[in-house]
């Protein structure tokens, strides 16, 4: 029976698994023992394509160029991680591991790590997912006596491929645009944008704010202190004082 070869995320949470699953033997860059080997990604070990791997003419900025839309997005290793991923990819495809656990984190941009990097290795092999909140020995030991099929989370990695995609076409056609129009270096972002747009109005309803006397009414109930709320307007403040001295003497 061959090994199974558990992938992490990060080295730290890796390291953690291999302790708990008695993975002592030290490699380059994965430990193993017994049915395991358990190795790791360093975050994002793949990302998609820049515009101008697609095509030279994407390299310079112009209006005519744009939109870019690939057909098909690709992927590429990131060229600072790329001794790691090429680490996971010839155990990936290593003859004595039969089988592999997504232990990435437990979430969309986890799953994405995992399937990016089994699709640029050309792994086909089974998966498994082990899905944890927590690094306890406890938790680890749970999860690994529940682990799941892989593609009962494929839903999840739909999501994150679409966003991570999403993201691409806007961000690369939007900067673009906008930094050309406006000569400047402007990033537009599927978040970072609306996130922006909230914090500009809320800092221009500060600096047209006027401020303006109100009064509230407490009432002492010995044991503690009620205020008067209006429901209607979600409230404590009354702008009218003969309207809290009525309220007051009610």
């Amino acid at each position: 029976m061959g090994k199974i070869l558990v992938i992490a995320e990060k080295p730290s949470v890796g390291r953690d698994i291999a302790r708990v699953l008695q993975c002592t033997e030290k490699g380059d860059g994965f430990l193993s023992g017994g049915t395991y080997i358990v190795s790791w990604a360093i975050g994002h070990l793949v990302a998609l394509w820049e515009p101008e791997d697609y095509d030279v003419r994407y390299k310079a900025w112009r209006m005519e160029t744009l939109p870019i839309l690939p057909g098909t997005m690709k992927l590429k290793v990131l060229p600072g991680t790329r001794k790691q991923f090429n680490v996971l990819k010839k155990l990936m495809n290593d003859k004595g591991v039969d089988s592999l656990i997504c232990a990435t984190d437990s979430g969309r941009e986890g799953e994405l790590i995992f399937r990016y990097i089994c699709q640029l290795s050309g792994s086909r092999k089974p998966f498994q997912r082990l899905w944890i909140s927590s690094m306890t020995d406890e938790a680890i030991r749970a999860g690994f006596a529940g682990l799941k099929p892989g593609r009962e989370y494929d839903a999840l990695y739909d999501s994150a491929k679409c966003r991570s995609e999403a993201d691409w076409l806007v961000g690369m056609n939007a900067s673009r645009a906008f930094t050309i129009q406006y000569k400047a270096l402007l990033s537009v972002g599927r978040v970072q944008t609306p996130t922006l747009a909230i914090l500009v109005a809320r800092h221009k309803e500060i600096e047209a704010f006027v401020p303006r006397d109100y009064w509230e009414v407490q009432s002492d109930f010995g044991n503690y202190r009620g205020i008067w709320y209006d429901k209607a307007v979600s409230d404590t403040k009354i702008f009218d004082r003969d309207k809290a001295t009525a309220i007051a003497r009610k």
